[in-house]
């Protein structure tokens, strides 16, 4: 009798021991999708604990779930532990319940630091010079001095090209390309003469 005693109470030892080092002795997953993250950093935890470092990738977006199960009706809460360096914050959307069932739909939004792209323009006599940068086109008037375009997202690609040179001129852009650092880009210039 007394060894069945034991037995038990080694049984019960170890389960505690498993519960309290995040043994996952559950059913049911938890997760969702991730978006704005192309960088490391993204630090998710459930209930204070099980770190879950999401993969950043070129898309800055897909699915994640938590390794450890977790069992029916037990609650779970999903915080942010750690952002990546070029987000301002992550909020996550249903972040917190009961488990009912499989929970795939917590949202994790990132929001990526966007900086300034700008310059300066010399020499614009002329009207209908149009400056580009991806989506992004910005008409530029004659006697300018300045342009600015849409911000750009931290550690994206930027490359401002002329779309539309100006009436009887040529424009040239130098410092026109790059990846935006943590700081706007303001050294972009555009240089025009009459045209030959």
């Amino acid at each position: 009798m007394k060894s069945s005693y034991l037995r038990a109470g080694a049984a019960l030892a170890c389960a505690l021991a498993l519960s309290a080092c995040g043994g996952s002795d559950g059913d049911r997953v938890i997760g969702g999708q991730f978006f704005g993250v192309t960088k490391p950093g993204l630090v998710l935890q459930n209930n204070g604990g099980s770190d879950l470092a999401i993969e950043p990738n070129s898309v800055g977006s897909g699915r994640f779930y938590f390794p450890n199960l977790v069992e029916t009706d037990s609650g779970y809460r999903v915080t942010v532990k750690s952002i990546p360096s070029n987000a301002s914050g992550c909020t996550v959307e249903n972040a917190s319940g009961k488990v009912a069932f499989d929970i795939g739909n917590i949202y994790v939004t990132c929001t990526i630091r966007q900086h300034e792209l700008k310059g300066t323009v010399a020499g614009l006599t002329g009207n209908n010079l149009v400056l580009v940068n991806g989506a992004d086109r910005v008409p530029v008037p004659a006697g300018a001095t300045a342009f600015t375009m849409a911000k750009v997202n931290e550690d994206a690609p930027y490359g401002v090209v002329i779309l539309s040179q100006p009436d009887n001129q040529t424009c040239t852009v130098a410092n026109g390309t790059g990846t935006m650092g943590a700081n706007d880009v303001t050294n972009v210039t555009v240089n025009c003469g009459p045209r030959t």
